[in-house]
């Protein structure tokens, strides 16, 4: 693992066996890594009643890569390809997923309209400097519109996540109450995950919902969760990678085919 990795976040990595309960505040939960999911590992060992043993807000996929995870308010739903969300039953797997019991350490109240990047601009400024940190974001509002996605159903042999991406779904959802959930990883954790921002919703009635590309915000509330301590585990055959430059180069060519 890369050293500066060390230096700014705690990463603890354990095996599914080793698994137990904890909602430990501000400690974020991670199955497997971004790395393995660029790869085409679409199948996980870790079920969604687990994830939400260790969190009640985050996101990530399900097994062979069906939907879009979305978990807000402790409660776990998949985003279809067309936008609809279903609640999750508990014996679902995931092969990537991330989430935290989430305890704002930022409470804001933002007046629009605000587009995504002026959305973001503002949680960034909430940020403490220093070390990189690993920050929970969730935005509670009405919406103008938001631009979002999902991705079919794979299927072995599984293609890299670069060439699925090129066959996802987009879709505007407009005049909406919303919530947004996801978080900001430091540059220095793309060994483990998405750099940068990375964001779900679920509208008000939880019946729709994706990965999301784009938003107006009318008015509604920022809320940011600061961590410095992550749990990742690893299944079978998954290992962090050796290099922050080495995730970072898979982790670009998936960049190129995102339209955001």
């Amino acid at each position: 693992m890369d050293e500066r990795l060390l230096h700014a976040l705690h990463v603890r990595a354990v095996h599914h066996a080793e698994l137990h309960p904890e909602h430990e505040p501000h400690v974020v939960f991670q199955t497997s890594t971004i790395g393995a999911l660029l790869d085409g590992a679409y199948d996980g060992d870790v079920t969604v009643a687990e994830v939400l043993e260790h969190g009640d807000h985050g996101l990530g996929t399900l097994n062979g890569l069906d939907g879009e995870l979305v978990v807000v308010d402790g409660v776990a739903f998949r985003a279809r390809i067309d936008g609809r969300l279903e609640r999750l039953g508990p014996r679902e797997r995931t092969p990537f997923a991330v989430v935290i019991p989430f305890a704002a350490d930022v409470t804001e109240e933002l007046e629009g309209p605000l587009t995504l990047a002026e959305l973001l601009a503002e949680a960034d400024r909430h940020l403490p400097g220093g070390a990189g940190l690993v920050h929970a974001l969730r935005v509670d509002g009405e919406f103008a519109s938001v631009r979002a996605r999902s991705v079919p159903r794979q299927h072995p042999p599984y293609r890299p996540l670069t060439d699925v991406v090129a066959e996802q779904h987009i879709f505007e959802l407009t005049d909406l109450e919303a919530t947004l959930v996801g978080f900001r990883f430091p540059v220095d954790a793309a060994t483990l995950n998405v750099t940068g921002h990375h964001l779900h919703v679920a509208d008000a009635a939880r019946a729709r919902g994706g990965h999301v590309f784009d938003c107006v915000l009318r008015s509604g509330t920022l809320r940011i969760d600061h961590s410095s301590d992550i749990h990742a585990e690893l299944p079978p055959g998954v290992e962090i990678a050796t290099t922050v430059a080495e995730a970072q180069t898979a982790a670009a060519a998936l960049v190129e085919r995102n339209p955001n």
